[in-house]
Parts: C-alpha cells; structure tokens; sequence
C-alpha cells in the first residue's frame, strides 16, 4: 500500500479536529465543564485521547475553539440565509442578523456560553485560535456592510457589546431578557425591530420564516 499523500494527511488531521470540537461543543452543552472529561471528548469524537493534546494545549483552549467554531457557523448562517439582502439597506439587515445570531446563541446553549464567557474572563484570556479569527472576519465584514468607514475601531466594539449582551442574558440571578437587549442594540445601530430574526417568532427564537428583505427578493 502506498503512503497517503500530504494533501490525505492534513484532510484527515482536519477531520479529526472538527470532529474534536463539535464534540466538546454536544458533551459540554449537556453535562457542564467540570463534568466533561477530555477522554469522553475524544471517546465523542472517535478519535485517539492523544490527538486532543496534540491539536490543544488544554481544555479550557479547546472549549473556547469549540465554541467559536459554533458561534463562526452559526453566524456564517444567518449572514447567508435567503433571500440575501441586497440594495442600500442590505447593510442595516446583515447587523441584525449577526445581532440575533449572537443573542439566540446565548439563549439556546446558556451553559455553553456561560461557561465559554467565565473562561474568557480567567487569567488565560482571549484564545486566538483559527475559529476565532473566522468569526472576527465574519464580523469585520458585518461592519464594513453596515457603511463603517472605520471597521478596525467599530469592529471591537460591536464585538464588545455583543460579548456584554450575553454576560447579561446570562449572569445568574440578574440575567436581562434577551428582547430588551436586542432593542438596546438595534437602537445603537439604527435597526428596525421587523429586521433579522425578533425573538417571538419561530421555535426557541432561532429560526423563522424570514420576511421582506430591503432592496431582496421574496
């Protein structure tokens, strides 16, 4: 049998990653961090325990990969579901999206976020990890849509108040529901209420029918 190509190889490293982190994301989602093992991450993932020390230094970085890998996709998603906006307003549109994208994550996996936000906040910080970089461009290219001239000082913003939004959803006993922080936000950024995905449509606030789209199609 002949060797596997590089080009094999860095595919099925690849996989084998991907696998990892969605793994991380169903085990920690459902049983907690302290609960979720890295032996019972690679078990999920079906992969060898030693390819979760090789791709992460440790669990705290593989949660946060994980889950902004989920929060990239997710994202990614609502930026691209039809009909896509088109015209001058498309901006306006698309920073709705990735608002309500932020925000229906926070409420449809609360001890996921909780628990990616309290790690954020210890002394290992802010992991820059592939996944993260995707959904900084992602949000990059949000502001640029909207009609920033300065994206490299909006973007962190919208970032932080984004990361705020979700810390307050979540913070025990004092959370904010998710509606009022949604209009904090659409009125800092000069958003209709009919734009993106409003809460009280669709299952669990995640999905819906989308409705006109400014200068789309139906």
């Amino acid at each position: 049998m002949s060797p596997r190509s590089a080009s094999v190889n860095e595919e099925l490293r690849r996989r084998s990653r991907e696998r990892l982190l969605q793994a991380t994301v169903e085990l920690v989602d459902e049983h907690g961090y302290e609960a979720t093992r890295l032996a019972d991450i690679a078990r999920q993932a079906g992969v060898a325990r030693g390819l979760v020390s090789y791709y992460f230094p440790g669990k705290r970085q593989l949660l946060q990969s994980a889950v902004h890998r989920l929060m990239h996709r997710t994202l990614q998603a609502a930026l691209e579901r039809a009909p896509r906006p088109s015209g001058p307003e498309a901006g306006q549109e698309l920073m709705a999206r990735a608002i309500d994208a932020i925000l229906g994550l926070a409420h449809e996996h609360p001890l996921l976020m909780r628990t990616h936000m309290a790690g954020i906040l210890t002394a290992e910080g802010f992991i820059q990890c592939p996944e993260q970089q995707r959904l900084a461009q992602l949000l990059r290219e949000t502001v640029v849509a909207y009609g920033s001239s300065e994206p490299d000082a909006d973007y962190p913003l919208l970032r932080a108040l984004l990361m705020g939004s979700v810390v307050a959803m979540l913070l025990p006993g004092a959370a904010m529901p998710r509606t009022r922080l949604r209009t904090e936000l659409f009125q800092r950024y000069g958003l209709g209420e009919e734009l993106g995905v409003p809460p009280d449509e669709g299952a669990s606030g995640g999905t819906r029918t989308p409705g006109p789209v400014p200068g789309g199609q139906r």
